[in-house]
């Protein structure tokens, strides 16, 4: 009977003896996970900081970039409207992309400041003349746009095709072309049925009244 106390006894002692070091154990690997996780919160935190620091600097360099390339923009119509070759450098490479954002025809020709003379001396020269598969375009630009040039462009159009017969049974459209437009001659071209090309807040050229047009005719 002993025997069997003392082995019990025995048991009982080893059982504790694996209870305690188990939970010795438990207590440990517990401390290791919230040190884990803790060092792992501390690198997602510091991660996260420079990950918003990253975006902040992006942000900054794309705005920088954006002003820079709106300068360069503002810098290269000066020096083109300076040397007169707006027309060459500015409006020509620009009628492509804006014909067929607004219009949705391919260019067939494009031609710069092409001029005419008929019977009795009668004379014309455009600035651009593009030409789609249904329609014409009759481009005039100005370096320093005014009200008075929408009727004369408007006057010119109306004797395009006396010049220009080969476009006849296409449909004629008349564009004012500059760098920058006064809001009352952007408003007076509308009204005109007269569509205006500038830049947009130094974007790239663009058709600044299509809209308006639009809706009066």
């Amino acid at each position: 009977m002993r025997v069997v106390e003392e082995r019990v006894t025995n048991l009982e002692e080893v059982l504790a003896e694996f209870i305690s070091h188990t939970d010795s154990t438990i207590s440990e690997l517990s401390m290791e996970i919230r040190e884990f996780k803790s060092h792992t919160d501390s690198v997602i935190s510091e991660l996260s900081m420079e990950m918003r620091e990253f975006k902040n600097e992006m942000q900054i360099f794309k705005k920088e970039s954006e002003e820079n390339r709106r300068d360069m923009n503002r810098q290269w119509g000066a020096l083109a409207n300076k040397m007169g070759t707006i027309v060459e450098d500015i409006v020509a490479p620009a009628t492509r992309p804006v014909i067929k954002k607004y219009f949705e025809c391919e260019i067939l020709t494009r031609n710069l400041r092409s001029f005419r003379r008929i019977k009795g001396g009668k004379e014309i020269e455009v600035d651009v003349v593009v030409e789609c598969e249904n329609k014409v375009f009759m481009i005039e630009v100005r370096s320093s746009p005014d009200s008075q040039y929408v009727n004369e462009i408007i006057k010119k159009a109306s004797k395009f095709l006396e010049f220009f017969p080969e476009y006849k049974g296409k449909e004629l459209i008349p564009i004012f072309a500059g760098l920058t437009f006064d809001d009352n001659v952007i408003k007076y071209a509308s009204k005109k049925g007269l569509y205006v090309m500038a830049y947009r807040e130094w974007e790239y050229m663009d058709i600044i009244n299509f809209d308006e047009v639009k809706r009066d005719n």
